[in-house]
């Protein structure tokens, strides 16, 4: 885990924003990666593809980017325009900071209720993929799941989003080098 600040986070906390995200994209890759050699054995050697393998694949991919979501969001991954506001002193920092983790649970606040109706209505009329007949409520539910849990990261860690106590795979590295640089110079003192 490349965060190491735990902010004191209750264990069943992490263990549902933590724990269980990763054993889900786990199981979804094995599985996608077993569909696909299965869809190849069966396309090269037999002459008969598995007909509905692309279509469970790209549903597995989309459950495995929801919820990778969110183990980034939990950490503080996504992708930033951060280079001037890592760069700004302490209270504009914060300030930017808490603007954007705000503007990121409204986001959520807007998607939630509406994914909400879409998953309602795709399990009220039963509809279902074309080749594979999947209900279309699995792969929607996947953007309602990501996005609750989404904010439950964010709101759970709060302080630690607004303070930018986060430290991504980047800073760790660039902290090591100049830890290494730092104890290669004072050998050669």
């Amino acid at each position: 885990m490349p965060n190491s600040t735990n902010d004191s986070i209750p264990k069943p906390v992490h263990f549902l924003l933590v724990s269980i995200p990763r054993t889900i994209i786990g199981c979804m890759i094995l599985t996608g990666i077993l569909i696909n050699v299965g869809n190849v054995i069966g396309r090269y050697l037999f002459l008969e593809p598995i007909i509905w393998a692309e279509e469970i694949m790209i549903y597995i991919m989309v459950w495995t980017v929801f919820i990778g979501a969110i183990l980034v969001t939990y950490d503080g991954q996504h992708l930033k325009m951060d280079v001037f506001s890592v760069m700004m002193p302490s209270p504009y920092k914060e300030i930017i900071n808490f603007i954007a983790v705000t503007s990121f649970l409204l986001v959520c606040i807007y998607v939630i209720p509406n994914n909400w109706i879409v998953v309602e209505l795709m399990y009220k009329n039963d509809q279902r993929s074309v080749v594979a007949e999947v209900p279309m409520v699995i792969p929607h539910f996947a953007i309602l799941a990501g996005f609750c849990l989404m904010f439950v990261g964010v709101v759970v860690r709060f302080r630690a989003h607004v303070t930018g106590r986060l430290t991504g795979e980047i800073e760790l590295l660039v902290q090591a080098h100049s830890d290494d640089d730092q104890a290669t110079a004072d050998v050669k003192n």
